[in-house]
């Protein structure tokens, strides 16, 4: 949406649409799930985007809107580290939801995979900052629009062979 929006719009018409964006999210959201849509990671995403837009138009400078793959990984990291802090994890949730009893040694290896995303969102905060900072808006979109979407996917599908892989290998 940013590269495409700058393509044709000045930066503060691209920052009004995402606000009005949020301001929809927030709409929808709230009538779609009810309060419980709105939980902490939520609204700080949201908090993000109508920041990053209010920036901009304030500015009129493009550079600010490059910053909301930086505050999503960001989110990202703090919600997997702090489930590590606070069980259940993230994804012993998610584990959960297919077997909700969990051996222990499912639950260990699921505080391993929390870990592997940790870092995971530090690299790509740190890889999205670099290009929001350094790179064309080029690059910056191919990463932050593709690349790191391809990342997340290989990783997930990843650990999934291994879980499956694991799975097998204790059944037998």
């Amino acid at each position: 949406m940013v590269y495409f929006g700058l393509m044709f719009f000045d930066a503060r018409s691209v920052a009004v649409l995402l606000i009005l964006l949020v301001g929809a999210r927030l709409v929808f959201a709230r009538r779609i799930a009810g309060t419980r849509a709105f939980r902490p990671q939520l609204i700080f995403a949201l908090a993000a985007a109508g920041a990053i837009g209010f920036l901009v138009v304030v500015s009129d400078s493009p550079v600010f809107l490059r910053f909301y793959p930086v505050c999503i990984s960001a989110l990202m990291l703090v919600l997997f580290f702090v489930s590590l802090l606070h069980p259940p994890t993230i994804v012993e949730r998610f584990a959960r939801i297919q077997n909700p009893n969990l051996p222990e040694a499912a639950v260990r290896y699921t505080r391993k995979v929390t870990i592997v995303w940790c870092v995971f969102f530090v690299c790509n905060g740190c890889a999205a900052l670099y290009t929001a900072l350094f790179s064309s808006l080029e690059t910056w979109t191919l990463y932050n629009g593709a690349i790191s979407y391809a990342l997340m996917g290989i990783l997930f599908a990843g650990e999934y062979l291994i879980r499956r892989r694991l799975q097998h290998r204790a059944l037998a």
